[in-house]
């Protein structure tokens, strides 16, 4: 088998190759940042050039309309792994393109597609390349250098990622709104900061709410597209603004209590007790974080509604204790309370970590319990035999 590959900046993009290496499946890696546009003359010349080699078919993280598209005209098989959520590209009108093989790694958004008769959408959870991993974390054992590296990452509860602080984003820039839109806002806001599972908050954006926030700042679906106005708000404005004040909130709340390390690139004097380490590389140093802090906290953006995030499969990945908010999906292939542990509200997450780093050994065998499913059911080569078994 021989793979085309496009990536730009995907997280996991090295990992996925060592997979292609290990299967003994031939690849080329072509980084492009034209392979975001949804149409592109100049991509499209780089797609064609390429297609004087025999590919078997074309891989990317993500999903790529113009991708899509070169596929269908060479009619070559597409396969997309996605990993992130909000992606306004998968409501666009090419996902029916039936080159397209699409692994969804969120249950709700991929029953989302196919009830509504999308038939190139699959459901896929993310994975993890644990070989590689732990070659990392056992060159600890004999590395100066690695083993003072850990020992500084050391630390009772850590989170790894953004804190969705950045100077003016989308719903910060909402300016000059109704009173009533801005209370109203405020409360569903609140409303969904309470509730676990189930994003509502598309559904609540009624027609003059929206009319108000189109007059402040303008968002337009594409129209290539079938993503609504509603959609754009709700997941790339509001549901931003969600895991701002949540993890603002509950990583407050956990570093009055605990020794606490937080690895995010943005500034947080707002969160005076914790530690922040800013940016972490995800290669290199992230799994010594994951696997030296005695907590790693999953704190999911709204927006993915049950899926397991990437950051959860790649702690336990790390034999690290994960501790998340509840997401539906986890329930499919992991037992809380045995391999990893969730909790329902920012009083059941202080009694939770504390409760683990109380029960040392307790917390360890779950850690390593997470692990051992992991590294038996989410490697890339697992799942790359359950996609190429699908599509071949």
């Amino acid at each position: 088998m021989n793979v085309l590959i496009f990536e730009w900046k995907n997280f996991g993009i090295e990992d996925i190759c060592d997979a292609f290496k290990d299967m003994a499946i031939k690849y080329k890696c072509i980084s492009t940042e034209l392979m975001r546009e949804r149409k592109n003359e100049e991509f499209d010349n780089i797609f064609e050039n390429e297609m004087s080699i025999k590919y078997d078919c074309v891989f990317t993280f993500n999903y790529s309309p113009v991708i899509s598209n070169c596929c269908r005209r060479f009619n070559i098989p597409y396969i997309a792994f996605i990993y992130d959520s909000p992606l306004v590209s998968l409501y666009s009108y090419t996902v029916i393109n039936p080159c397209n093989y699409i692994f969804i790694f969120d249950k709700t958004l991929y029953l989302e597609l196919k009830n509504a008769g999308i038939n190139t959408v699959y459901y896929a959870p993310l994975a993890v390349n644990t070989d590689r991993i732990t070659r990392q974390l056992n060159e600890a054992d004999t590395n100066p250098a690695i083993s003072n590296l850990c020992n500084k990452y050391k630390c009772d509860v850590a989170f790894v990622g953004s804190m969705y602080n950045e100077k003016h984003n989308l719903f910060d820039r909402l300016k000059n709104l109704p009173p009533y839109v801005s209370g109203y806002l405020d409360g569903i806001i609140q409303a969904q900061l309470k509730v676990y599972g189930y994003y509502f908050i598309e559904e609540l954006l009624k027609p003059d709410i929206i009319d108000a926030l189109q007059k402040s700042v303008p968002a337009e679906p594409n129209k290539d597209g079938v993503e609504t106005t509603s959609y754009l708000y709700a997941y790339y404005f509001i549901a931003r603004k969600l895991a701002e004040l949540e993890r603002k909130d509950l990583l407050g709340a956990v570093s009055k209590q605990f020794n606490t390390h937080l690895y995010t690139p943005n500034a947080t004097p707002e969160l005076p007790k914790i530690i922040n380490c800013g940016p972490i590389d995800y290669y290199n140093h992230m799994p010594y974080v994951f696997n030296n802090s005695r907590i790693n906290l999953n704190i999911s953006l709204r927006s993915i509604r049950s899926g397991i995030p990437l950051r959860a499969m790649d702690i336990m990945g790390c034999n690290g204790f994960l501790l998340s908010n509840y997401q539906a999906d986890f329930y499919d292939f992991f037992v809380p309370g045995e391999d990893m542990a969730v909790f329902e509200s920012k009083e059941d997450l202080i009694n939770k970590c504390d409760y683990y780093l109380e029960h040392d050994n307790e917390r360890r065998q779950i850690a390593a319990n997470g692990f051992g499913k992991v590294n038996e059911f989410h490697t890339y080569k697992v799942r790359l035999k359950e996609i190429f078994d699908v599509v071949f």
